[in-house]
């Protein structure tokens, strides 16, 4: 048989996958698994969402429609585009797809050659250094400091630039930090991405989940030339918990737009016309579901705070976004459980997995091997149990 194409051996299976398949086979053979690694809400979607869904194969809407999407949806997202983060973008300057992470990688399609440097800054989502990867560019990494909620500066952007590279891939609100950049700091990003003429990947997918006062900015709101060298990516799978409905969205300047809605006809065309309705009215109704989320993702994560801060050698940030809580656990490392040696990130998510039967993802899948990522996007009840099991695990290391 002959070799498999080469950009394979060039992509890596995702780490915060595997831990969380670990966990729901444990489930499975019947251990009593705490899962707090999943990226994923909780809740169920909410009605009026899923009655949309229902009304689009009642209404036979269930064929072909537009590459880029549906007019419903294009306008929908045009809109929210409009009232929510103040950017005015056409109707030809938005694609649908099936998800964020698809419209990332075809972002990324359209914008990078082999040979071109993207500028990731750490931690970073598992997925943006391997798309990179896989398209024949090299992810720079850029790492952001815990004394700084994880965030680079635009100085550290401006000192990692160099002539091959073409774009830096922006997450805010970061998953796993839930780091959320301010105003100034996203100025001072922008002028350094608008100056060497880089393009910018704003990853915005956890916009409506905010805490501490902390306000959501689109880097391309602030200015007309960052807005020309910015794709503005977004979705509803984190704000509306919907997942597996599988839509994403972007807004770009028309040329891009264009070279990705001609990307997406010939691979997978448009998302499904079903959650494409569904999604639709999402965008326009959303007020109330996702303050009563977010509510509740306050408590938890108030909860996760207070009870990490109270093991000794564990220092947790503050997360201003998203539903994860990224603990340094580097303090524990050299020491053993029994025979068990824990000495880096993966044999602590392993051992708390399967001695503890808590699962947590470990950092070095994010580029920060010192942390843990727990996600409170589970149960009060899960998050409590969790949270004694970690202790107990911890402490019992010696």
């Amino acid at each position: 048989m002959k070799q498999l194409a080469s950009r394979v051996s060039c992509i890596s299976p995702s780490l915060s996958i595997a831990i969380t398949s670990q966990a729901k086979q444990m489930k499975i053979d019947g251990r009593d698994v705490v899962n707090l690694g999943a990226g994923e809400p909780d809740f169920d979607t909410p009605e009026h969402i899923k009655n949309a869904g229902i009304y689009a194969i009642r209404s036979g809407l269930t064929k072909y429609t537009f590459t880029a999407g549906s007019q419903d949806i294009v306008q929908a997202v045009a809109d929210k585009f409009r009232k929510d983060n103040g950017l005015k973008y056409a109707q030809n300057q938005i694609v649908v797809s099936s998800g964020a992470k698809h419209s990332i990688f075809n972002a990324l399609l359209a914008l990078v050659n082999p040979g071109d440097e993207v500028i990731v800054p750490v931690p970073y989502w598992v997925t943006y250094p391997e798309l990179v990867k896989f398209l024949g560019a090299t992810p720079v990494f850029v790492q952001g400091v815990r004394e700084n909620k994880f965030k680079i500066t635009g100085a550290q952007l401006a000192a990692a630039i160099t002539p091959k590279t073409k774009a830096l891939i922006l997450n805010s609100p970061n998953n796993p930090s839930g780091a959320v950049y301010g105003e100034n700091e996203l100025k001072d990003i922008a002028a350094v991405v608008v100056k060497k003429d880089l393009y910018c990947i704003a990853d915005e997918v956890y916009e409506k989940i905010i805490y501490n006062n902390a306000r959501h900015i689109s880097i391309a709101s602030l200015g007309p030339e960052i807005f020309e060298q910015t794709v503005t990516v977004n979705g509803v799978s984190k704000s509306f918990a919907m997942t597996g409905w599988r839509i994403g969205y972007l807004g770009a300047p028309e040329p891009i737009a264009k070279a990705i809605a001609a990307i997406q006809s010939q691979t997978t065309h448009h998302p499904s016309t079903i959650s494409m309705t569904a999604s639709a009215s999402a965008l326009r109704n959303n007020a109330t579901c996702i303050t009563r989320m977010v509510e509740e993702f306050n408590k938890r994560r108030q909860f996760v705070l207070t009870n990490l801060n109270e093991i000794p050698g564990v220092i947790s940030t503050d997360p201003d976004g998203a539903f994860y809580v990224f603990a340094d656990v580097s303090a524990f490392y050299g020491k053993k459980a029994g025979a068990r040696a824990i000495a880096n990130s993966s044999d602590m998510a392993h051992y708390l997995l399967e001695e503890k039967l808590v699962a947590a993802i470990p950092g070095s899948a994010f580029g920060n091997d010192a942390c843990i990522r727990v996600s409170y996007a589970t149960s009060m009840e899960n998050i409590s149990k969790g949270m004694q099991r970690i202790k107990e695990g911890l402490t019992s290391l010696c």
